[in-house]
């Protein structure tokens, strides 16, 4: 595949996952102080609009992934647009509390994060497949941070309910691009070897585990800070809501620029945990911040706090996918994901309580307290980056069965085949095999079945 054809195919699924993201979180630099503005508002009450999207995110990730397996990826995408673009106008028209409650759990409940990483997965091929989620990423960061500096200027001069019209708009043109420019994709069907309990192997794996809480508390941070910062800064410092922007611009541009010697620490130097707990104590150092007097010293905290969120973003599922088998994948990041989305709104339902009760110096120990801890099971992670693939092409209708051969060579952790482009992939562990002695191997016992041996 050409990479003009990559980004042809690509770049329709990614504005559509980026119009989304971008509706989501335009409003959340502003979304605590517009929720209190509503009838019948509590602290409690915003926490939840705040993260209520991430709860039905929780609730209808699989049960969409489940579906468009069996009736299509594009119906189950229009769909899920569909459900956001409601709840997106709900918000808009709401005039207290709980409509506007009922409107992020809509927005929420169209979630389609992982029907379209499948639909990639299904158009792009398997080599190709890393680079294609890597643009996706790039697409959705920019849409991110390009939402944390719009939100605050266009919601202070039109008003938050603005931020909801303009979401609903993009997902209009999201269904558009969607019908117009994105191709219906072909079943893709995996032969592997593995044991038929894979459930209970995604739960008992300890590194999957790790990551599914450093997800889930990653997330919780994240919409814990966006309750506690704009509140802050009006109520606290007297911050007019207007120059909100003033903060969340250079916070957010640090954020984007420290993702890329993040990502190429990580994956270059194999220091991917390092990078997890630089992220982790650059939260403890920005909560602390926060406890100061000073505006200076809380702004310090929010600059702090958006690079640690950033470090950590590139590499995360890149990360977890790297602990599961092949057929694990799309189980083990759905469960991921949902870690991540729940991390969301429970971080805002306690941010909310402890706000409510008990003040900042409460939430900031709160954040201390659980990053020791979360530094001290990072240090269970397990090093991935001592397992590689090595891509055999096969004849036509060479079936799983015929390689269990490789089970003769120590240190191969799990082969498959990618029946739509006759590849075996074997995964193996370096330390205890070298893609020399696979390609030996796979030359001496496997000959017949391989497509081109010369070229192994």
């Amino acid at each position: 595949m050409k990479q003009q054809s990559l980004m042809r195919q690509i770049m329709p699924l990614s504005i559509i996952l980026a119009g989304r993201f971008f509706g989501l979180f335009v409003v959340m630099p502003l979304l605590s102080l517009y929720a209190l503005s509503l009838e019948g508002v509590s602290p409690i009450l915003v926490g939840i609009a705040i993260g209520g999207y991430a709860l039905t995110q929780v609730l209808f990730q699989i049960p969409f992934g489940f579906l468009s397996d069996k009736f299509g990826r594009k119906s189950i995408i229009a769909i899920g647009l569909f459900i956001f673009i409601l709840g997106s106008i709900i918000c808009a028209m709401s005039e207290d509390i709980y409509m506007l409650i009922l409107g992020r759990f809509l927005q929420g409940a169209g979630a389609i994060g992982g029907v379209v990483s499948a639909m990639i997965a299904d158009l792009v091929r398997e080599e190709k497949r890393t680079k294609a989620m890597a643009l996706m990423g790039a697409t959705i960061s920019l849409s991110f941070t390009a939402a944390l500096i719009l939100g605050p200027i266009l919601g202070a001069y039109f008003g938050v309910a603005s931020l909801f019209w303009i979401t609903a708009i993009l997902g209009i043109v999201s269904l558009l691009i969607l019908f117009l420019f994105v191709p219906e994709t072909p079943k893709i069907h995996y032969s592997f070897i593995s044991s038929s309990d894979k459930y209970t192997a995604i739960l008992k794996n300890k590194n999957l585990q790790i990551m599914n809480l450093t997800n889930f508390l990653q997330k919780g941070f994240m919409t814990l800070a966006f309750l506690i910062i704009p509140i802050a800064l009006t109520k606290g410092f007297e911050m007019p809501k207007e120059d909100l922007y003033q903060v969340y611009i250079p916070a957010s541009l640090l954020g984007f620029f420290a993702m890329i010697p993040a990502a190429i620490f990580a994956e270059k130097k194999g220091e991917f945990k390092g990078v997890l707990v630089i992220g982790v104590l650059l939260f403890v150092v920005a909560y602390l911040l926060m406890l100061g007097e000073s505006v200076w010293a809380f702004v310090a905290g929010v600059l702090v706090f958006f690079i640690g969120f950033s470090v950590h973003e590139p590499i995360m599922q890149s990360l977890a996918s790297r602990y599961c088998k092949a057929h694990q994948k799309g189980s083990a990041l759905g469960i991921f994901t949902s870690c991540g989305y729940l991390g969301s709104f429970v971080g805002a339902l306690i941010g909310g309580h402890l706000y409510e009760y008990f003040g900042m110096l409460a939430i900031s120990v709160f954040v201390v307290l659980v990053s020791c801890l979360w530094i001290l099971l990072l240090g269970f992670l397990a090093n991935p980056t001592f397992q590689k693939n090595f891509y055999l092409p096969l004849k036509e209708g060479v079936k799983s069965e015929d390689l269990e051969v490789l089970v003769e060579l120590r240190g191969i952790l799990e082969w498959f085949i990618n029946e739509n482009e006759k590849v075996a992939v074997i995964k193996y562990d370096k330390h205890f095999v070298l893609e020399q002695e696979i390609e030996e191997f796979v030359k001496v016992r496997l000959k017949d079945k391989l497509e081109i041996p010369r070229e192994v």
